[in-house]
Formats: C-alpha cells, structure tokens, sequence
C-alpha cells in the first residue's frame, strides 16, 4: 500500500487512470489478493475509487473535496508553522532539502519532480508537530492534493513559479519569523486553492 501511495503522491497515476490487477500486480511483484488489500486500504484513504462490479481506478476528485484538502492543510500547516520554534536542526534541514530541490527541478523545467519536492517541503512543515499519527494522515492528504493538482492543470502550469514562495517560507520559519510566516502561508495557500479551483472549472467547462 506505501508503494502506491508515495506513486500517487509523486505523481506517478492521473486521475481516473484504471489500476487492473493482472498488470499493477506484476509491476509491483506482489499477488492479486495483497493488491486487492492494498486497494481496498487505499480506497478508504480517497486515494481510489472502487465501485460495485467495476475495476478499481485513481480517483478524480471535486471541487468540494479540494476545498476540504485545504481546510486541512490550513489547520495543520498554520500549526506547525506556530510551534516552529521547538523545530531541530534535522526538520529544518529536512524542510531546506526540499526547498532546493524544487528550486533545482523549476530550473531544469522537470515539473513533476518539482510538484513532489513542493509536496515533502509541507510534509516536512507539518513534522515539526511531532505526532507520527499526523504525519501518517498527512501523507494521504498530500497524496490527495497530488490528484486533485493533476485533475485540475498540467504540472508546468501549476508549478511554475512555486520555488520562490517555498523559498521564502522556509526562510521565514528558519529566522524564527513565525507571525510573518504564518500570514504568507495562509496567503500561499488561498492562493493555491484557488488555482486548483480555476482549473477545475475550466477542466469542466471543456469536457
């Protein structure tokens, strides 16, 4: 079950893709009966949609439940970003890693890898809280942004332009600015709502 969901999280199944067993069983070595287990754990995660009589596919998600992602990440973001100053030396090492390698990955316009990088930078915030329960969650969350990031744009359109304001949070939090950084991430991420938002509804006007 890991393995499929850190593929979803990388970005490694669009949404709506089917997940036959024959061929995603043989990819991963394992039986059909671990996928089956592996997709009926994943399903109750909303990570893939398994409906009576059909074959189990990544899910496609709504405009609804995008809303409810970001009410999430808000209140676990904002958190942690409050209580950053007990963070150690490893989680903001952890955090500026991340911060480099979407930065590098902007560069070289490889958009998937900078998606993911954007993703363990704020799985790295969220760590700061210290909870193993919250950073396991958290991970299913972020799985769930990937698809709702890949139904919504294409990587170039969604990523370009992120590194920056990744860079600038992180530096905020590493000076220990924790107001200031508290109030750029929650414009962050009205700002990447809302970029989602569009697109789905465009994606929908189109189809």
């Amino acid at each position: 079950m890991d393995v499929l969901r850190t593929r979803i999280l990388e970005g490694g199944f669009a949404p709506s893709s089917p997940l036959r067993e024959i061929s995603v069983a043989a990819e991963l070595e394992i039986s059909r009966n671990t996928l089956r287990e592996a997709l009926r754990l994943l399903a109750s995660e909303g990570l893939v949609s398994q409906p009576p009589n059909k074959g189990a596919s990544v899910k496609t998600f709504t405009a609804s439940e995008v809303r409810d992602i970001y009410r999430t990440r808000r209140v676990l973001e904002v958190q942690a970003a409050t209580e950053s100053a007990v963070a150690g030396d490893e989680q903001f090492a952890a955090m500026e890693a991340a911060v480099v390698a979407k930065e590098r990955a902007e560069q070289a316009r490889l958009w998937r890898e900078a998606g993911t990088a954007s993703l363990r930078f704020h799985q790295a915030l969220v760590a700061v809280l210290g909870s193993c329960r919250i950073n396991e969650f958290f991970r299913t969350v972020l799985a769930q942004l990937r698809l709702a990031w890949a139904t919504s744009c294409d990587e170039e359109q969604f990523q370009h332009g992120w590194a920056a304001r990744d860079r600038e949070l992180y530096e905020l939090l590493h000076r220990g600015r924790r107001t200031q950084s508290v109030g750029v991430l929650l414009v962050y991420l009205e700002d990447s709502e809302r970029q989602v938002l569009d697109g789905l509804r465009q994606t929908a006007t189109q189809s």
